[in-house]
């Protein structure tokens, strides 16, 4: 990607993102947001209103309606980033050729697909996920059969769930899961927003030969209401060095085996 393309490629994430926060904004803001010029700011809310993501109005622009779920989603991919990525290339280090497995539609779970497009030597796979984001990011990878799960869209998390995806997995037995979750209280039981999300992955869990939990340490003593499992439920979990000691004390007791990626100082 050409040094100019990558700049105005940041400058229009940052305008969506700012747009998606705080629901409206003039120009002059949004030039002061990114940094750049009200000329250029004008340029891409053109560009990004034809493409369907903003309504532009006098002075400013707004998201569009129909674009507020997709960039909900990824502004949960971009937070704790540094973290997110370290998790997806421990979590890589685990996979076995010629097994299958099964990604769920989480964000820190698309960072381990997206190290698996990356990858240089083709690693056969058989895959299964309820996220259409991993999907999409697994077209045409060498050596992966990619299945799509079907059933109900879940806008908000760009994912698959309800009772027809459930009834597939019935059918599909993993040897590893791969799954992230929107919370781990302090009751030590994953959470998620969703209670047919929830379901889901109940379902995932009883499915597989090994669960493997991917989630940074925001997660811990976060809430969410809909009740998963306990996290006894999983084999593994893949989280980053900035966990806090109670926690690695609960996770010892446990007996969870615990990987804590390193983070960066900018982290």
């Amino acid at each position: 990607m050409r040094p100019e393309v990558a700049v105005q490629s940041d400058r229009i994430t940052k305008i969506q993102h700012h747009l998606y926060n705080n629901g409206y904004a003039q120009v002059q803001e949004l030039a002061e947001a990114t940094g750049a010029s009200i000329v250029t700011i004008r340029r891409d809310l053109q560009r990004l209103e034809e493409d369907g993501i903003v309504t532009r109005t006098h002075g400013g622009a707004k998201l569009a309606e129909a674009a507020g779920p997709e960039l909900a989603f990824q502004s949960r991919v971009q937070e704790h980033l540094d973290a997110k990525r370290a998790i997806g290339e421990a979590a890589y280090g685990l996979l076995r050729p010629h097994t299958t497995i099964f990604l769920d539609a989480g964000t820190t779970v698309l960072q381990l697909a997206r190290r698996l497009r990356a990858q240089v030597q083709p690693l056969p796979l058989t895959i299964f996920t309820n996220g259409l984001g991993v999907a999409q990011d697994l077209v045409n990878v060498e050596g992966l059969s990619v299945n799509l799960l079907g059933g109900q869209l879940r806008n908000e998390n760009l994912s698959m769930v309800g009772p027809y995806a459930e009834r597939l997995l019935g059918e599909v037995w993993f040897d590893q899961l791969y799954l992230g979750t929107s919370a781990v209280r302090g009751d030590a039981q994953m959470y998620t927003l969703n209670s047919s999300e929830a379901s889901l992955n109940r379902a995932m869990i009883a499915r597989t030969s090994q669960a493997i939990l991917l989630a940074d340490s925001s997660k811990f003593d976060s809430s969410a209401p809909y009740a998963v499992a306990p996290i006894s439920a999983v084999q593994t979990i893949i989280t980053d060095s900035a966990l806090d000691a109670t926690w690695k004390s609960r996770l010892a007791d446990l007996k969870i085996n615990t990987t804590f990626v390193p983070l960066g100082r900018n982290s």
